[in-house]
């Protein structure tokens, strides 16, 4: 039987929610539920910009995803100065952000000639410098308005995970109906076959690294409205776990290939891992050693499997 790549991602994140339940003596199940959807929607967003990068191939990855999202965050908040009224201009803000990081990203990597691993983790220093200078120790909150839709929930689902359901339904549309979906896959399972046959490559490669930037600041903007403001290390975290929900969810890593649906089962996934980790009382240092070898051993599992014939 042919089984999606995405079930198994959905199943993993059924089987972690069945023994966090368990774990808790099943108490607080919609609580979880609610939290995962909450917390999972920001590594969703980051995850299928990253999806999009990887899909170019090998050596296609963004690094500079962590700081383009504290960026985005602290320039739109300081944009905003908690002033009501001023999220749709901290939304533009983000997304200006977003659009500037991806062109420069990639005017890196075309220009310069730079492999995109050095390109985006040299850049990101410079984003997270900027942040840095523009922070300053002050902690902005966001428009009361903007505070209340982020961290709010509409027919018992977070807004942020409407959100993403939105994100993620434009996205699979995109990669599945649209011709830029198709010019992407064919460049990603074989770039010099795609140029033979008129695919603008690096006008594809332009739009898709403008497009994980532009979805990093978004997911930036939103985290920092939903957690109260702006932290230096906001997005430290989707590093690694922007590139390891692609694998997880069943996108190939050597690229050529998308899943959608699978990103977002891993996102929840991921979440409830460390969601089981926390009922069962590991300490903080424990914690990100284990998570961070679930990841990696995922992550190894699925490369390997994917390579065999």
């Amino acid at each position: 039987m042919n089984v999606k790549p995405w079930v198994w991602a959905w199943a993993a994140a059924a089987l972690a929610f069945g023994a966090t339940l368990f774990l808790t003596s099943g108490r607080g199940a919609g609580e979880l539920a609610y939290a995962a959807l909450s917390f999972g929607a920001f590594a969703a967003i980051v995850g299928m910009g990253q999806m999009l990068v990887i899909t170019l191939g090998p050596g296609n990855v963004d690094l500079s995803i962590p700081a383009t999202m504290t960026l985005a965050g602290t320039l739109a908040l300081k944009a905003m100065g908690s002033d009501p009224g001023t999220a749709w201009l901290g939304l533009i803000v983000a997304l200006g952000v977003g659009l500037a990081v991806g062109c420069a990203n990639f005017a890196l990597i075309w220009l310069l000639r730079l492999p995109p691993i050095i390109a985006t983790l040299a850049a990101s220093l410079i984003y997270q410098s900027v942040a840095i200078w523009s922070n300053r120790g002050l902690r902005i909150k966001p428009p009361d308005g903007l505070a209340d839709f982020a961290t709010g929930r509409l027919l018992g689902v977070p807004n942020v995970a409407w959100v993403t359901l939105a994100l993620a339904v434009a996205v699979w549309l995109m990669l599945e109906r649209a011709v830029w979906g198709r010019w992407l896959l064919s460049s990603g399972q074989n770039l010099r076959a795609a140029r033979l046959a008129g695919v603008p490559v690096q006008a594809v490669r332009a739009a898709t690294y403008i497009a994980v930037a532009v979805f990093a600041a978004l997911a930036g903007f939103l985290l920092s409205s939903f957690s109260g403001g702006a932290a230096l290390n906001m997005g430290a975290e989707y590093l690694l776990m922007s590139i390891a929900v692609v694998v997880i969810g069943g996108s190939s890593i050597a690229g050529g290939n998308s899943n959608v649906p699978g990103v977002i089962g891993a996102s929840l996934f991921m979440f409830l891992v460390v969601s089981m980790l926390n009922s069962y009382g590991a300490g903080a240092g424990v914690k990100s050693v284990l998570t961070g070898a679930i990841i990696i051993a995922i992550v190894i599992a699925a490369s390997t499997r994917r390579s065999r014939p």
